[in-house]
């Protein structure tokens, strides 16, 4: 009988869910991948998937595994999963959703709040987040799901994150990780754990102890696969689901980043810059660090909502020929892109985009808008593509100088991953704007490693996260930054961007008073 040694990976994006086996040097044995819509929209700023949508691909997806050459379900050791962030399900006693999923993409806010009470409203206030807080409330699904449809409120049992449903299917345990405690939800994110009972997020949210998941922290074992479970996706039953965490925390423990010197670029739909500490450090002032996908560690992040989703929006408008050469062709669109901007010169002749096409929290503001300045007769959209790129690296440059000033350990390294890490001229972009080795690990599969990774530890296969960081990650190519592409992007990166949402601020605001958005 073949020996079990092999980790499943169920990874579930925004776009796809995808069903990947390592083997404990951190090698990809088989992949299988099952695309879904992103989402519906009922109505403008809406953005909601089914349920069953995300249960189907993951069953889809694991038993697209076992179809391939070997007896490879045998050799299966044990389970990790790791979702999107941010998408809420409201279930019945029995798990069942009783409405559509709201997904992390949703802009609608509610508008129906039950006053705080006590003197929590004065007290931030008092300390200027009154606002801050204001936003928490209203962006809130289980408040906007309290206040719009009350008797369907009272009828959630369990309120759960998309990584907290799909244990439930998995296990018929109504558990998650506390890696996966992502959103709006009375979580205490330097504790880890969900808030005290004299804690305010309970005045802020309408959701009640009872309707939260027990919460197990990175490696521990959460549950078993259902005889249920294994009859719709394959995976034997008894196996061991092992806590992971959620897509972000999995891509920088799945890039080998375990300390604050390395910055772990992710450029997926959104851009993110992350570093691993076990220290509590807020990147902005009462902006929490997110959990990590190592157990009482946390990663201090900055994001850019509308990252590698920017390259989509540029394909969408402008980029119609590639896309159509590019399915003809039997390869991604990206790689003619790439070939299009390849002897721009570093600046791209000026054109500077601000990458703020959706509004931020506090930097940016609620106000923010994205922008382009420097255009000229020369410019073609090519230089808009590169445009695109070089602002999301000025981007998370300055995220990466803020985190720096709050960790106090300089980073001296980047790790970037994601599907936009796949393109060469993004990876250099990104070398010579932070004037750092850009190194893009073995795998762009990074999430799922870090599943994978968490699953190996807590498994036994290996005894710890440092031995699962040295045996499972390495290094597949650096870029190095080129000295005369980082003096041109520094001087522009200090001369132009760090000013421009100073300057267009204003402007930004005056919009929104004359048209309304954003709102």
């Amino acid at each position: 009988m073949p020996r079990a040694d092999l980790l499943l990976a169920i990874d579930h994006g925004t776009q796809s869910a995808r069903a990947i086996l390592f083997d404990r040097e951190g090698n990809t044995v088989a992949r299988s991948k099952v695309p879904i819509q992103p989402y519906v929209s009922a109505q403008p700023g809406w953005a909601e998937q089914d349920g069953e949508v995300y249960w189907q691909a993951v069953c889809a997806a694991c038993q697209a595994l076992w179809a391939e050459p070997g007896d490879l379900r045998s050799r299966v050791c044990a389970v990790a999963l790791t979702t999107q962030r941010g998408t809420i399900l409201a279930l019945d006693d029995r798990g069942t959703p009783l409405r559509p999923a709201i997904t992390w993409l949703d802009q609608r806010e509610a508008t129906q709040l039950p006053p705080m009470g006590g003197a929590w409203p004065l007290l931030f206030s008092a300390i200027g987040m009154g606002a801050t807080m204001d936003y928490f409330r209203r962006q809130a699904e289980c408040n906007w799901i309290a206040g719009h449809e009350p008797k369907l409120w009272e009828a959630t049992r369990k309120l759960a994150l998309l990584s907290g449903f799909l244990t439930l299917r998995l296990t018929d345990r109504f558990a998650d990780s506390v890696g996966c405690a992502v959103g709006y939800l009375p979580f205490n994110y330097k504790r880890l754990a969900w808030c005290g009972a004299r804690e305010w997020q309970w005045r802020a949210l309408a959701v009640r102890p009872d309707q939260l998941p027990t919460l197990h922290k990175p490696g521990e074992r959460i549950g078993e696969i259902s005889p249920s479970a294994a009859l719709a996706t394959g995976i034997p039953a008894g196996l061991p689901l092992i806590a992971a965490a959620a897509d972000k925390a999995c891509e920088v423990l799945g890039s080998g980043c375990l300390e604050p010197d390395v910055g772990c670029i992710s450029y997926g739909t959104t851009a993110t810059i992350n570093v691993a500490n076990r220290r509590y450090v807020e990147p902005v002032p009462f902006l929490p660090p997110y959990p990590a996908a190592v157990p009482d560690a946390y990663n201090t992040e900055v994001q850019i909502f509308r990252g590698f989703w920017m390259v989509e929006w540029f394909k969408g408008q402008f980029g119609f020929e590639e896309v159509a050469r590019a399915r003809d062709a039997g390869h991604p669109p990206e790689r003619l892109f790439d070939e299009m901007i390849r002897d721009i010169p570093a600046g791209s002749m000026g054109l500077t985009l601000q990458p703020y096409w959706t509004p931020g929290i506090r930097l940016p503001g609620r106000e923010a808008k994205g922008a382009i300045i420097g255009f000229g007769d020369v410019h073609t959209r090519a230089h808009v593509y590169r445009a695109i790129l070089e602002g999301l690296a000025y981007g998370l440059r300055e995220g990466a100088e803020r985190v720096q000033r709050r960790t106090g350990v300089p980073i001296e390294r980047l790790r970037v991953s994601g599907g936009g890490s796949q393109s060469d001229e993004a990876m250099q972009i990104t070398a010579d704007v932070f004037n750092l080795p850009a190194e893009r690990p073995h795998t762009f599969e990074t999430s799922a490693l870090g599943a994978a990774m968490a699953a190996a530890v807590g498994s036994g296969l290996h005894s710890d996260f440092p031995t699962a960081v040295a045996r499972m990650t390495r290094v597949g190519r650096t870029f190095a930054p080129r000295p005369e592409a980082a003096r041109t992007y520094d001087a522009l990166y200090r001369g132009v961007y760090q000013r421009m949402y100073g300057r267009l601020r204003p402007l930004y605001q005056a919009i929104r008073d004359v048209t309304g958005y954003p709102a």
